[in-house]
């Protein structure tokens, strides 16, 4: 076999790899759903619970790539856990902002609003409900 075609062999079995693994990744299961949960898309399912969450603070969600906060009692805000600046996950809620480790962006928790950079974009908020004890997705 020429080297020529060697590599085309090669480059073809790496693009059936990268289309399996996108497949498994994204793909719909045989009843035709997602593997997200419920009709909407939506995990099944609370996100926490309103007792997780302090007044005056919030928790990442890193899994659910969602940070939930509490800016007063019985408010509940949530918003991206994808700092705006680079990417980054933001990691932790302290003196009222949620923080990013990557390059100490922080952000309101009230509103998402930049706090302090280098973002210059708020974090975009995420539908929540409040049922009970039980926080959810929207």
């Amino acid at each position: 076999m020429s080297g020529v075609a060697r590599r085309t062999v090669v480059a073809a079995g790496g693009a059936g790899l990268a289309a399996a693994a996108l497949t498994a990744c994204g793909g719909t299961n045989a009843e035709g759903d997602t593997g997200t949960g419920g009709t909407d898309g939506a995990p099944e399912g609370p996100l926490a619970k309103t007792g997780d969450i302090p007044v005056g603070g919030g928790k990442v969600l890193a899994g659910k790539g969602v940070v939930i906060t509490q800016p007063k009692a019985g408010e509940f805000k949530a918003f991206s856990s994808k700092c705006t600046h680079a990417g980054c996950a933001v990691s932790e809620v302290k003196d009222g902002v949620i923080v990013c480790p990557c390059h100490q962006s922080r952000f309101d928790i009230s509103d998402g609003s930049v706090k302090g950079g280098p973002a210059t974009t708020s974090l975009p908020p995420e539908p929540i409900e409040v049922k009970g004890e039980d926080i959810s997705f929207g």
